[in-house]
């Protein structure tokens, strides 16, 4: 799929981070011309998601929930929320996904931010983040998998998700809330009310 040009700027509920991000105008379909292809993943790493916003300024309001700890980052996107760890003092950051590409903008956007994301932990993560990563059946079945998997091994998990339809609200605690504006091509609307939620 071809790659939307981007632009390193700030984030709006996180300036202290700035990104390469797509123009606001874009759409997350308009590099394909419309297009979805399931072997060929759309670029998300290009667009900050209010999911991502939201952990990251909620870790840099509360660096002590990362600092000296292993974070990583699961469907890391932009690598919005590791940086913001790796900002708040974090002892080891690492931002993984699925798709190739977004590792690679994470990476870039980190270095962008004078922080480095590691290629593995030393050990098991202490905190686990994700930002949205509940939008359809399948991937909400498998992240929550994963993250009722590393809550079992007593790892603190943290998502930021603003009410995706898959969300399975029953199995986390909120406790905090966002207003975050987000690009109307790719949400619709210009704020979107976003939690952040703790796994009980």
């Amino acid at each position: 799929m071809p790659q939307p040009p981007t632009t390193l700027r700030p984030v709006p509920l996180a300036p202290e981070i700035s990104l390469h991000l797509a123009d606001h105008a874009t759409g997350l379909f308009d590099a394909s011309g419309g297009e979805f292809r399931s072997d060929d993943p759309p670029p998300f790493w290009a667009f900050v998601w209010a999911g991502g916003q939201s952990l990251a300024r909620f870790l840099l309001d509360r660096p002590e929930l990362v600092a000296g700890h292993r974070v990583l980052d699961l469907a890391t996107g932009s690598g919005i929320a590791a940086i913001a760890a790796a900002r708040a003092g974090a002892a080891e950051v690492v931002a993984t996904d699925l798709d190739p590409a977004a590792v690679a903008a994470a990476r870039r956007n980190a270095a962008a931010n004078q922080v480095t994301l590691l290629e593995e932990l030393s050990a098991r993560p202490d905190v686990l983040l994700a930002g949205d990563v509940f939008y359809s059946p399948s991937a909400a079945a498998a992240m929550t998998a994963q993250l009722r998997a590393a809550r079992r091994e007593g790892t603190e998990v943290l998502v930021g998700d603003p009410g995706r339809g898959y969300f399975p609200d029953r199995l986390f605690k909120r406790v905090a809330e966002y207003a975050v504006p987000v690009p109307v091509a790719l949400e619709e609307t210009e704020l979107l009310t976003t939690g952040i939620w703790r796994m009980r």
